[in-house]
Order: C-alpha cells, then structure tokens, then sequence
C-alpha cells in the first residue's frame, strides 16, 4: 500500500483529523469526517482513531478506504 503525502501550511504545527480528512479528498465534508472517524474507519499511526479533533503533526499517517496518508 502507498502513502500519499498531504502537505499542510508551513506556519501551522499540526492538523486536526477531521480537517486532514477533507485536506487529503477522503471526504468531502465535515460532517461525513465526523461519522467515520465515529465509526472507528480511521487508524491513526497504527491505531483505531474516534477523535475528530485528534491533533496530527508532520510524520503522522492517517489510514482511511483502503488509503494511507502522510502530513507533512
């Protein structure tokens, strides 16, 4: 499986996984993020994530249909 790397702006520190779902196209908006990051579809570094507002800084890795995303 590839990972796709998703930049965010330089100024910010990190993203919140809601935000980094929509950034990545995996949704396409804030509610439909809201109800599979609920419904435990989204691993985070490896782990099962059902916070939307988890905070996601450079090198973390997002997992969602079948697809592995990167911040950075």
């Amino acid at each position: 499986m590839s990972t796709e790397k998703i930049k965010i702006k330089e100024n910010e520190e990190y993203i919140r996984l809601d935000n980094f779902l929509k950034l990545s196209g995996s949704v396409e908006t804030g509610g439909h993020a809201k109800i599979v990051i609920q419904n435990g579809e989204v691993i985070v570094n490896g782990e099962i994530c059902t916070m939307r507002g988890k905070k996601l800084h450079r090198g973390d890795q997002a997992e969602f249909g079948g697809n592995v995303f990167e911040v950075c």
